[in-house]
């Protein structure tokens, strides 16, 4: 597929393989998709995401997809966000934040590696007391035991998976964590988007079927008390209705 973007005329021209012609407007939803869908492989390409921090740390995620989480954690208000895959620690930070602001709610993170200086940062910030860090393989049964460890009784539980993105490990790690995610809240598989990847700079050739995306599909097929399911907006008065996200078909919500 090809798309020409005529901005004289303020129209998309799609060009299938078959040989089909499609024109949109740009105030149309078909528009916004094909021009998002394009940003989204150049944003990769380009290494966009490369550029934002939170309060000081790194926060390598796409920023509308910062924004709808918060907008999930805002509405399900765990007690506890568990977080897999570290990195520089601007997501946890960014978590802690909103806890602080929400008045409840504490973050714990997992990583196989937690550098020195990464580790030093995140120990010194403000809201190291909203964070727990823990080292080590997220599938390893004593990492699950101590992640265990920080939940109480009663205690409602949202987990984020952000670690080794290959299907095998995404599917392990929602076989071990979502029987720690309580009704009504969510485990999310994040950047599936490796599924529209290959042939991209940094990219695997078994993308297609190795990723987030497909075990997120996988996992909910076989367990019915998980529904795969992008939450709604919360506020909407525009004609968009599908996020613009590095996270397609992440989010599974507990419902039984």
């Amino acid at each position: 597929m090809k798309i020409q973007i005529d901005t004289d005329e303020g129209k998309i021209v799609q060009l299938l393989a078959d040989g089909t012609v499609k024109e949109f407007d740009f105030d149309t939803p078909q528009a916004f998709a094909l021009i998002s869908q394009a940003w989204l492989r150049v944003g990769w390409d380009a290494k966009h995401v490369y550029s934002f921090s939170w309060m000081g740390r790194p926060l390598i995620q796409l920023p509308e997809d910062v924004l709808r989480i918060q907008e999930v954690i805002y509405k399900v208000k765990p007690d506890v966000l568990i977080e897999t895959g570290i990195a520089h620690g601007g997501s946890l930070v960014f978590y802690a934040s909103l806890f602080r602001a929400i008045g409840k709610g504490r973050v714990v993170g997992v990583d196989i590696e937690i550098r020195p200086h990464n580790r030093a940062a995140l120990e010194n910030h403000e809201l190291i007391s909203y964070i727990s860090l823990i080292e080590g393989s997220s599938i390893a049964p004593s990492i699950v035991d101590q992640v265990r460890q920080h939940i109480r009784a009663g205690e409602s539980v949202m987990v984020v998976l952000d670690s080794n993105h290959s299907k095998e490990h995404v599917l392990a790690e929602l076989e071990l964590y979502g029987p720690l995610v309580t009704e009504g809240s969510y485990i999310v598989a994040t950047d599936g988007i490796m599924k529209d990847l290959v042939g991209a700079p940094r990219a695997n050739d078994d993308w297609n079927w190795n990723n987030p995306s497909t075990a997120a599909q996988e996992f909910a097929a076989s367990h019915p008390e998980f529904e795969l399911e992008a939450p709604a907006f919360t506020f909407n008065e525009g004609i968009i209705k599908d996020a613009v996200t590095y996270w397609p078909n992440a989010w599974l919500r507990r419902i039984a």
